[in-house]
C-alpha cells in the first residue's frame, strides 16, 4: 500500500490560518491577534530567561564547554542560549537550567 505524502495545501507566510480554516473574518482576525500575542509573550519570557543564563555565564567567565558541564547540556545548547535562539527551547528547559545554577525562577502574574 502506497501512502500519498504530497502536500495538498500550504498557507502563505503572513496569511491568516484561521480565515483559511473557515472562521468568519472578524473571528479569524481576533484569533490571529490572540495567537500572535501569545507567541510574542512566550518569546519575551524565553529571552528574559536566556538573558539570565547568559549573564551568569559571562559573570563567571565561563567558556561554553564549562557552562555546558555545569548546566548538564551540550556545548551547542549553551551556544543556542547565548545567541537567544528561543525556538530551540521550552520555558521548562530554561527554568531547569537556571535552577541548576542556583537561580530559581519565580513567576509573577499581572
Amino acid at each position: 500500500m502506497k501512502t500519498d505524502t504530497a502536500i495538498q495545501h500550504v498557507t502563505k507566510p503572513g496569511a491568516n490560518i484561521f480565515l483559511e480554516l473557515g472562521f468568519p473574518a472578524a473571528e479569524a482576525k481576533r484569533l490571529k491577534a490572540a495567537s500572535q500575542k501569545q507567541i510574542n509573550d512566550t518569546r519575551l519570557l524565553k529571552q528574559q530567561l536566556m538573558e539570565e543564563l547568559s549573564s551568569w555565564i559571562e559573570a563567571h567567565h565561563l567558556k561554553q564547554a564549562e557552562a555546558a558541564e555545569i548546566l548538564m547540556v551540550s556545548r551547542p545548547r549553551v551556544s543556542d542560549v547565548v545567541n537567544r535562539k528561543t525556538a530551540k527551547f521550552t520555558i521548562d528547559t530554561l527554568v531547569e537550567m537556571l535552577s541548576r545554577i542556583g537561580k530559581p525562577v519565580k513567576l509573577i502574574v499581572g
